[in-house]
């Protein structure tokens, strides 16, 4: 008889967990056929109460040979192809003029049963993302990864990501399978060479000196890294650079663990072959974190976990709090001052406490960071943009205000120069204004010509007038500021402002129509009797010239390793070797000199600050791969060289090398260190060239400048030295 060709074709599957002892139907059940061409027919069941049902699928044309699969229902058609589970074949030659074909009852075993009630589990991780000070990091991307090791190799899968809200709160819910086909687990998995892993493994394997060299590290996994390891247990059957075949893992680290050292500390850690290793029968993952940021403009990671934070086997509810770094931008949750009055907190990030002249510190030297300590960090003026920082108080109304400075000459207060003050933005996480989506937003805070007057709207006076009532509240419409809430002014005093000592302070104004009127000197927070606000701060500029030669006629700029500047300056001005019989022989740049260990090393060099503002300076010689030498160590402390050889640098008053020791042993005053004129001497000259190699020294001077907010000693120079010694 001839058949309907669009007639459909069928395959009935009885299913049969009837012998499952107290058998419950809990979960229903997936029948998945696969095709020779990867196509996927699936049909969910219900089991009675019996252990029995049936599942038909429906082909639009003859499937040919079929791959059927059973397993959970929550698994989807392609995860249950790559698992461990029940399966059959369908030739097709069962179908012959068939068009229903009805399969043998397939047995559902207990062990497949109770596997699959377990098989996907449901983890929760909740948890809170924080500045290392606890307040919340808003508005954050929180991304949670699946983490396995193997040998140097480390594989990253991911398994969600929430965004923090404004408590920097997130969670993150994601659904977690194992009991997958090794191959099947290893094909979905992306890895790559972990340095880390490198590092750990390397000095292991230098425990037995019997051990090949091994070659480097593909940065993708590979069998071949192991072939000279097992040289004498017969070469692995796979070429050098074969694909991985997890099935092969079990037998190659029997044969591994005979050769290689025992190393408790890398089986704890969980790394093949020390530790079994299985992931594809991992029920519960292993979890990193990374974090990112959108902040003042920029994508940022600010948390970035590797292998060794990883939280092993992790609950099915997982609490955690994450620290951020300091590229994070924080709700700022602190309240704003009582009074009608201002508080002038910190300058570049320092209290004001801690800067000589102002309220809460000692009073000289006047403008200073650290005032009077007698260390490389004590007495440290500022430079270039100085950020100020405070906040008006709550009865303050101050609508806009400016900053004002105090003229010696005149002794008046004189409005700060438009160029001399620098605006800002500030970020606010929340809905966008007037109304919009949630997320980082940027508002500026420019200079604005009022009344004649450079003034800068107060943070008060905007949220008073955008979004009024949203700040500061928790909620799906709160506000909340994550940087420079209470940034006053970023001044810039280079080219504006001579150096010196500077007495600053802030007047506010209400704003009626485009008028400025009531200008208030408001007094500073908490003082008791009151007192004007005011700000001490000693400025020390330098000026750079683009060369090639500076004012001292040395070579600078581009091209050279010499800034063009004197603050400070740095010269080795001669080396000489002394020979026993007190000749002497000139060590020119680029020259070439025997020496042995009768002869001295005499290094005469300048390490110099007009200002007398010296932090500290360092002479090495390097040479070699990566060899440096502390010439400094191996004299003592330098001398003074008098007269000095240089018109621009006197002899060194105190020769340091550090500021804490010019003031707390040689007699310097602070805050003044100028350095100066400087001979060193070494009695063995090979002890600063212990071979025949070409050599370099590199004398290195650092002022304790504070510039543009910068506390690592970013006013430097530089002076290097190299010619060639033979060690005889």
């Amino acid at each position: 008889m001839a058949h309907n060709e669009n007639q459909d074709f069928k395959l009935e599957i009885p299913l049969d967990a009837s012998g499952i002892e107290d058998f419950r139907p809990e979960k229903d059940v997936k029948v998945v056929a696969k095709d020779g061409e990867g196509n996927f027919c699936s049909q969910t069941v219900s089991l009675d109460a019996k252990g029995r049902g049936r599942a038909t699928l429906v082909f639009p044309k003859n499937p040919g040979s079929l791959r059927v699969y059973v397993g959970p229902s929550d698994a989807s058609d392609k995860e249950l192809s790559g698992l461990q589970t029940i399966s059959v074949n369908v030739s097709g030659r069962q179908w012959a003029d068939k068009r229903e074909l009805k399969l043998a009852p397939i047995v559902i075993h207990p062990y497949y049963w109770h596997w699959w009630l377990r098989w996907c589990r449901t983890f929760t991780i909740r948890g809170l993302v924080t500045c290392p000070d606890g307040s919340p990091v808003p508005g954050a991307r929180v991304c949670a990864y699946d983490i396995d090791l193997w040998w140097m190799w480390c594989s990253k899968q991911l398994v969600g990501c929430e965004t923090t809200d404004a408590t920097g709160a997130f969670e993150i819910k994601f659904r977690w399978c194992c009991g997958w086909w090794p191959w099947w687990w290893w094909r979905h998995r992306v890895w790559q060479l972990e340095p880390t892993l490198v590092d750990r493994i390397l000095p292991v394997l230098q425990r037995d000196p019997t051990l090949p060299t091994l070659p480097d590290p593909s940065p993708k996994p590979t069998l071949g890294i192991f072939e000279q390891l097992l040289a004498e247990d017969g070469v692995l059957t796979d070429p050098p650079r074969a694909t991985v075949d997890p099935a092969k893992l079990p037998d190659l680290r029997d044969r591994l663990l005979q050769r290689l050292p025992k190393a408790p500390e890398l089986e704890q850690l969980k790394i093949w072959p020390w530790w079994p290793w299985f992931p594809w029968w991992d029920c519960t993952p292993d979890i990193i974190f990374q974090v990112t940021q959108d902040c003042e403009g920029q994508e940022k990671v600010i948390v970035d976990e590797t292998f060794s934070d990883t939280r092993w086997n992790i609950p099915t509810t997982l609490d955690v709090t994450l620290v951020a770094n300091d590229e994070a931008c924080c709700i700022d949750p602190t309240p704003e001052p009582e009074g009608n009055c201002i508080n002038i907190t910190h300058v570049c990030n320092a209290p004001v406490s801690t800067i000589g002249g102002n309220l809460g510190a000692t009073a000289t030297p006047a403008g200073y960071r650290y005032p009077g300590v007698a260390a490389t960090f004590g007495d440290r003026p500022y430079a270039g943009g100085v950020s100020i920082r405070g906040d008006f108080g709550t009865l303050a109304g101050a609508d806009y205000y400016e900053f004002e400075w105090f003229d010696a000459g005149t002794s008046s207060w004189e409005p700060m120069p438009l160029a001399a003050v620098a605006g800002f933005n500030r970020l606010f996480y929340g809905p966008q204004l007037p109304a919009g989506p949630v997320g980082t937003w940027s508002v500026p805070f420019g200079v604005t010509l009022l009344s004649g007057r450079n003034v800068i709207e107060s943070r008060q006076h905007f949220e008073d007038n955008n979004g009024f009532g949203t700040w500061g509240m928790l909620g799906s419409g709160g506000r909340w500021w994550m940087n420079n809430k209470d940034l006053l002014v970023n001044w810039r005093t280079q080219n504006n402002f001579p150096d010196g000592t500077y007495q600053l302070r802030v007047t506010s104004w209400k704003r009626v129509g485009n008028n400025l009127v009531n200008p208030q000197t408001l007094v500073q927070c908490g003082t008791v009797p009151a007192q004007a606000n005011s700000l001490v701060l000693t400025i020390d500029n330098r000026v750079v010239t683009g060369g090639p030669i500076d004012s001292h006629g040395h070579v600078c700029g581009s091209g050279t390793v010499h800034t063009c500047t004197s603050e400070p300056d740095t010269d080795i001005i001669s080396v000489k070797i002394i020979h026993a019989d007190t000749t002497e022989t000139a060590v020119a740049a680029c020259g070439n000199v025997p020496v042995n260990n009768t002869d001295k090393l005499q290094i005469d060099f300048v390490a110099h600050d007009p200002d007398g503002h010296l932090a500290y300076y360092t002479l090495h010689a390097h040479y070699g791969v990566s060899f440096a030498i502390n010439l400094l160590a191996l004299g003592g402390p330098p001398s003074p060289i008098n007269p000095s050889p240089v018109v621009w640098a006197p002899p060194a008053a105190q020769v340091g090398p550090y500021y804490g020791q010019a003031r707390t042993t040689q007699g310097a005053v602070a805050p003044v260190w100028h350095g100066g004129a400087l001979r060193l001497t070494i009695d063995d000259a090979t002890l600063a060239f212990p071979e025949t190699c070409c050599y370099q020294l590199r004398l290195r001077a650092f002022k304790r400048t504070i510039a543009n907010c910068n506390h690592s000693y970013p006013h430097r120079n530089t002076t290097e030295y190299s010619f060639m010694v033979v060690v005889v």
